[in-house]
């Protein structure tokens, strides 16, 4: 025993490396130490023992002995494989020594407290404690229930009196009732009765949520800095406040019910109260990284889908938190954003296009926050629209033309060009324009044809707004005058159409829509819009007349070729403009003293010229005020016609007319003489045909001897009875006035006259 506590006492003062280092894979040595060992822990386990060390009660439980069978047999699986496989048992002794070394003393005491032992007696339990404990849980269930107290208008109205001197105390019980309001909307029973109030009238909800979002957060706000800051655009940090470490809890609890209130508000005025109480709160959001990404996810979806009052207030919290962090919220927030657009722009109609156009500038204005975070977007998602288009290219399948021939591929270009064409000039995104001036170019030519003219109608649009934005010169009148050589105006339309056809609201036409008048009508009409914008945004350059050379040359022979008098006065009325702008910059440039190779002075004479303005650009201002109204009476679901004073028919019941028509002409029908009444029932009576035909043959030779004698009487008497003189009906005999009254005021035939604006 002493040579064994020497031999611990060595072992203790050994380091790590020395005891590796040592002979611990000596089976010499590890015998001695392991008899040691099982002495001592012998000798323990009797002294633990209650009957003492030489008591009876000093044998091996089962458990020990099991585990000690367990050890030996895999020492003798060990020892059995050195003679089954040496070379495996020589490959455990070179890479795993400590397997081999193996003894029946190896076991933690760890894991024999993790082996679970049997009792010796098993307890039985009776039906009077299982009674007890439901009993206790119920109970304990019903004190919880007992414990959530309900709250009343009094206690809100209590709250609203002592918010003006707020205590920390007074606004956690505040947020608890506003939690526990807001979990009724949720439909979260387990919660509401878990906590500390509970709101069951709907009286209190709307005066405890009013309250919170009207009056909370300015009491808050004064308690944490005492006055308001003279400057307002100053953002202040909450967590400045030396009261903020009590109120923080609080505060993010509130701020998370918040955001769960708006997902289930349903009326569009308490969520556009809520919203603009939201925006007053961004700078406790921005103290909260999680709340406030829970709050930019939820802002995103009412942007793209709420009401236009709600999707206005969303934008503003978005650019308020993106302006405050950028470099935290921006870009995932612009990624969201930007495919939430896409989703919501895969169906378009007069109804969502003011929508798609609202979601286009509020984009574009979060992207120009950041110029270098909106190039990394930009050129990520401009190449993929240029590898769609390349796939279309090369495999020439329905499918890929699809992926390029959508409106989710066309509104898409649209947005990049509005976000280049407002925020350049800008060294940052002006390689941009190149590429996606090139995307466009061949998603036009991908597929030329007629059926597709309104797909390229939108493709040149975003062109011209490139251009123009950017001053960068892209050639677009090719496209343009390309359909005044492909479609024959003078020919005949193979049908009417009822109504006219919305380019602004298609990308394709039918092989039905291509033989209608209405698609010409339209066409010579697009082409009419599309080239006046084009030449507006190069009405002041130096070079006007000779790029507007080609489109005059175009435009002559047209009208030298076109038949139709409509056509020709809108294609002549564009020509005239035309050629007076480039006549009118023509006579400035020869006043101009600087050669072309100057181009700082072309550029200043360019500006000077677009500030004083154009002949053309008066023109379009003009013209571009009356199609706005047009654009926005169609986008309203308004037909032309409707403008137009026609009047109305309206059908009414047959019962409604014989009262209607009996009281009306009750007067008119009271006879003098007994006679007139009894020839007026022989006539109101139903006869046979052949009495019919007398009475008729009598009538027309009343009305020949009438002709010839008393016709000029007998208009005095019809212009004095419509004229309602006192004595008319009684001038007229009941006979005549029954014909009158039965062949009525001949019909006239008149032309219908529409104004050149209908």
């Amino acid at each position: 025993m002493a040579a064994a506590r020497s031999r611990k006492r060595r072992l203790a003062e050994l380091t790590v490396d020395e005891f590796l280092a040592s002979g611990f894979d000596s089976e010499s040595e590890s015998e001695p130490e392991g008899a040691a060992g099982a002495e001592a822990r012998a000798a323990r386990g009797a002294s633990r023992s209650p009957d003492g060390p030489d008591g009876s009660s000093s044998v091996r439980s089962p458990s020990s002995s099991r585990r000690k069978g367990r050890a030996s047999e895999h020492k003798d699986q060990l020892s059995r494989l050195k003679d089954k496989d040496p070379e495996f048992y020589k490959f455990l002794q070179e890479n795993d020594q400590s397997l081999l070394n193996f003894s029946d003393s190896d076991s933690s005491e760890d894991e024999e407290e993790q082996l679970h032992a049997l009792p010796d007696m098993l307890e039985e339990a009776s039906e009077e404690e299982g009674e007890e404990d439901e009993d206790g849980a119920s109970r304990g269930l019903k004190g919880k229930k007992r414990g959530s107290t309900p709250v009343t208008l009094a206690m809100v109205e209590r709250w609203k009196q002592a918010a003006q001197h707020l205590t920390p105390r007074l606004f956690h019980e505040v947020v608890q009732a506003f939690r526990a309001a807001v979990t009724i909307t949720q439909g979260d029973q387990e919660g509401a009765e878990a906590s500390k109030f509970q709101v069951t009238d709907s009286a209190v909800f709307n005066a405890l949520v009013t309250f919170c979002i009207r009056d909370l957060f300015g009491c808050l706000q004064k308690l944490l800095f005492g006055k308001t800051p003279k400057d307002s655009s100053r953002l202040l940090q909450p967590s400045s406040s030396p009261l903020w470490g009590k109120l923080r809890l609080d505060v993010k609890a509130y701020l998370s019910s918040v955001i769960q209130l708006v997902a289930c508000v349903a009326e569009a005025t308490v969520a556009a109260a809520v919203l603009q109480h939201i925006g007053s709160s961004v700078p406790y959001f921005l103290t909260f990284p999680k709340q406030c990404r829970m709050l930019l996810k939820r802002m995103v979806v009412l942007w793209s889908t709420g009401e236009e009052t709600l999707r206005v207030l969303a934008f503003l919290v978005l650019v308020r938190v993106c302006r405050h962090q950028k470099d935290t919220f921006l870009s995932p927030v612009l990624k969201q954003m930007y495919i939430t657009y896409v989703k919501n722009c895969k169906f378009t109609s007069p109804s969502t296009l003011p929508l798609i156009g609202f979601m286009q500038r509020t984009l574009t204005e979060l992207l120009a926050l950041d110029t270098s975070v909106a190039y990394q977007h930009a050129f990520l998602y401009i190449r993929q629209l240029a590898i769609h288009l390349r796939n279309a290219m090369t495999t020439r399948r329905k499918e890929t033309h699809q992926s390029v021939y959508n409106w989710q591929f066309v509104h898409c270009l649209q947005l990049w060009c509005r976000v280049l064409s407002t925020i350049c000039p800008n060294d940052t995104l002006q390689p941009l324009v190149y590429p996606l001036a090139q995307v466009i170019l061949g998603c036009i030519k991908l597929v030329p044809t007629a059926r597709f003219y309104p797909l390229r109608m939108h493709c040149v649009r975003a062109l011209t707004l490139l251009s123009e934005g950017t001053g960068t010169f892209i050639p677009v009148l090719p496209f343009i005058l390309e359909v005044f050589q492909q479609v024959d105006f003078n020919k005949k339309p193979g049908r009417m159409s009822s109504k006219p056809i919305n380019f602004a609201v298609i990308l394709k036409l039918s092989k039905v829509n291509l033989q209608e008048k209405a698609y010409r009508d339209g066409l010579v009409e697009q082409l009419y819009d599309l080239t006046l914008e084009y030449l507006h945004s190069q009405a002041h350059s130096i070079a006007f007349p000779e790029l507007a050379l080609p489109a005059v040359l175009q435009l002559k022979s047209f009208l030298r070729e076109c038949k139709v008098a409509n056509y020709c006065r809108q294609v002549r009325q564009l020509l005239e403009k035309v050629q007076e702008n480039a006549s009118h910059i023509c006579s400035l440039r020869q006043r101009a003293s600087f050669g072309v190779t100057n181009r700082q002075a072309v550029d200043d004479w360019e500006k000077r010229t677009r500030e004083e303005g154009t002949p053309l650009t008066k023109y379009y201002s003009q013209w571009r005020k009356l199609r706005d109204r047009e654009i926005q009476l169609e986008i309203s679901g308004k037909e032309r016609l409707e403008d137009l004073d026609f009047p109305e028919i309206k059908r009414r019941k047959l019962g409604d007319r014989k009262d209607e028509d009996r009281v009306e002409f009750k007067d008119l029908f009271e006879l003098d003489s007994e006679e007139d009444a009894a020839d007026f029932s022989e006539r109101g009576a139903p006869r046979s045909s052949g009495a019919q035909q007398r009475v008729e043959e009598k009538d027309k030779d009343e009305d020949d001897e009438d002709e010839d004698d008393g016709s000029s009487s007998g208009q005095e008497e019809v212009s004095n009875s419509e004229d309602g003189g006192p004595d008319a009906d009684a001038e007229l005999a009941p006979r005549e006035l029954w014909r009158l009254l039965a062949q009525g005021p001949e019909d006239e035939l008149q032309d219908l006259q529409l104004s050149e604006e209908d």
